[in-house]
């Protein structure tokens, strides 16, 4: 067995430089020229879904766009790459839904090459006695698995849905859309013109209104977004294993029990999304997620976006608290008059500009935001698929198709947290397993296959030793414990890649591992995302904008955030 490390760091200081030589890439093949501009419109810091997707409607705009991307390959988190000979590994994201139909059809991207392939079954649940639940969006189908454990649960399982999808209906065009800043915060933290305050006001209206079209569900519509995600499914089942697969949605990407007020919001977050061909249905990315940058790289072409890879930002510059482009690592500098940064918060503000170009406010209440992560993601390489004692199968079966849940129970998730609330990985981890290959033929040799594995909780901060002394026996504990379920997997590996929360940072440049570019507690949520009286993608230095998953909306493969931040830059 092999086991791979791939890692890149780099986050530097403000600078005035020489003009600079760049590499623009057409496919995998480097060229190496200047930018075909002097300056630009707008640079685009970060090459990932959202920053492709911010310049893709610029540029439809008619504005001359560059996008910067600090690593040879884009896509950000939802990316492709050649780990191994013969296998495509979606090395971060693995899996797709929340991605706005409206951007798809704007951008054509189907016709532009991207495919998503649906999960049916979605979702598979093998238990310690050697039972499993089986669910998809086949709701009789799922109804009949979920009678094994309780009649009274398959009767209530379609109302559950029908609830979530319900809300998710409801607020789905209010969020996805720039946030208002409806707060009476200090008038000198910002200026803002009656124009906004109008806008502002109608989006609340808006949000009143969607509110109120809820009716009597309306109660459970504010739990959900704002309660715990426990209470509410043990209200609703009591069967242990269904109530266990629900409970992993509650709390992907986050470092928060299950019993934590704002792991609800996850539930009804997942169920937002149609990108995989139905509500809360999510596919996989034909030739893995990088597919999604494939496509939307054909767009920004046609778009005449130059796109410059292996081109890390050092420093955004100013003048008289107004952007006039960037500074980059190894010298150089790229003109613009708009700067659009899809990367997080942290390294917008605290690294790529100096402390003189933010009011007070604003830095502390940016040094404060939350980045807590526990997530950790192991990608291997089978020889055959996970042989499950559970649901016994030759060769692929569906029951490979969706999400392979290792958490039988809700105490386990809370004992698996309790580990890490104390520095300490999971000694039981929760695994969230898939097996694209099994539906995706193009990712791996004929017979072989591509096993994903998202994995929480392994905290960021250890309390003893570091991640790059502990992450492979933290892969090795991971294997250990699929092996309980499925024991032909250690004999089956060809190759592995253990990435810790370290490694995400350093790979992905995302601050403390969280893979949505800050927390999505309550408090970091619409109008206080990235904070409050910053929520619609403007910022205090005039002509920078954010436009990753550290604003509104947040994180998720949805390049909504990219989307709202070009309408922003836009004025529309």
């Amino acid at each position: 067995m092999r086991r791979e490390n791939h890692s890149a760091t780099g986050n530097g200081r403000r600078q005035r430089v020489s003009p600079l030589p760049v590499f623009l890439f057409s496919g995998n093949t480097a060229i190496s020229m200047k930018p075909s501009k002097s300056r630009y419109d707008c640079v685009v810091i970060g090459g990932g879904h959202n920053g492709l997707v911010t310049a893709a409607y610029l540029a439809r705009a008619g504005k001359s766009v560059c996008v910067l991307e600090r690593r040879d390959v884009l896509g950000g988190c939802a990316v492709t790459e050649n780990l191994w000979p013969g296998f495509r590994v979606s090395t971060a994201a693995y899996v797709i839904s929340l991605f706005l139909p409206k951007i798809m059809r704007d951008l054509k991207l189907k016709q532009y090459g991207l495919t998503i392939l649906p999960r049916n079954p979605s979702s598979f649940t093998p238990l310690p006695d050697g039972r499993s639940l089986l669910l998809g969006p086949d709701m009789a189908a799922s109804q009949r698995e979920i009678a094994k454990f309780s009649e009274q649960d398959a009767k209530q399982y379609p109302k559950y849905n029908h609830l979530l999808e319900r809300i998710a209906q409801q607020l789905e065009p209010v969020l996805n859309r720039s946030a208002p800043d409806p707060l009476p915060l200090p008038a000198d933290w910002r200026k803002i013109g009656l124009t906004k305050k109008l806008r502002d006001a109608g989006k609340m209206y808006d949000l009143y209104k969607a509110m109120s079209d809820l009716g009597p569900d309306l109660p459970e519509a504010v739990e959900l977004l704002t309660g715990a995600a426990r209470p509410i499914l043990e209200r609703w089942f009591e069967s242990e294993a269904l109530k266990a697969t629900l409970a992993t949605d509650a709390i992907i990407g986050a470092f928060a029990s299950i019993s934590s007020p704002g792991t609800a919001y996850v539930l009804l977050h997942h169920v937002m999304g149609e990108a995989g061909g139905a509500r809360g249905v999510w596919g996989y990315v034909q030739g893995g997620m990088g597919g999604l940058a494939d496509a939307l790289e054909k767009v920004c072409h046609d778009l005449r976006v130059d796109i410059v890879r292996n081109a890390a930002v050092q420093s955004i510059l100013t003048s008289n608290g107004r952007v006039t482009g960037v500074g980059m690592q190894g010298g150089g500098i790229i003109e613009a008059d708009v700067v659009a940064s899809s990367v997080d918060a942290h390294l917008t503000f605290e690294c790529f500009l100096q402390k003189s170009d933010l009011p007070e406010e604003f830095r502390k209440a940016v040094a404060a935001i939350d980045y807590s992560s526990a997530s950790a993601k192991v990608n291997v390489a089978l020889s055959e698929p996970p042989q499950f004692t559970a649901l016994p199968a030759k060769g692929i079966a569906p029951h490979h198709h969706g999400t392979m849940h290792i958490s039988p129970t809700l105490d386990y998730i809370d004992r698996a947290y309790d580990d890490a609330k104390y520095g300490r990985p999971s000694a039981e981890p929760i695994l969230e397993i898939t097996l694209p290959s099994s539906v995706d033929s193009t990712i791996a040799p004929p017979g072989q296959h591509v096993m994903s594995m998202f994995v929480q909780y392994a905290p960021y901060k250890l309390r003893e030793g570091s991640w790059d002394d502990e992450k492979e026996k933290f892969g090795d504990r991971c294997i250990d414990l699929l092996a309980q379920y499925a024991p032909n997997v250690p004999g089956a590996i060809l190759h592995r890649q253990v990435l810790s929360p370290l490694d995400l940072e350093r790979t992905y440049g995302l601050t403390g591992g969280n893979i949505m570019q800050g927390a999505m507690n309550f408090n970091q949520l619409f109008c206080f995302r990235p904070v409050a009286g910053w929520a619609d993608h403007f910022t205090p230095v005039k002509g920078l904008f954010l436009c990753g998953a550290a604003s509104h909306p947040g994180g998720g493969v949805m390049g909504a955030p990219g989307m709202n931040a070009a309408a922003a830059i836009l004025g529309t």
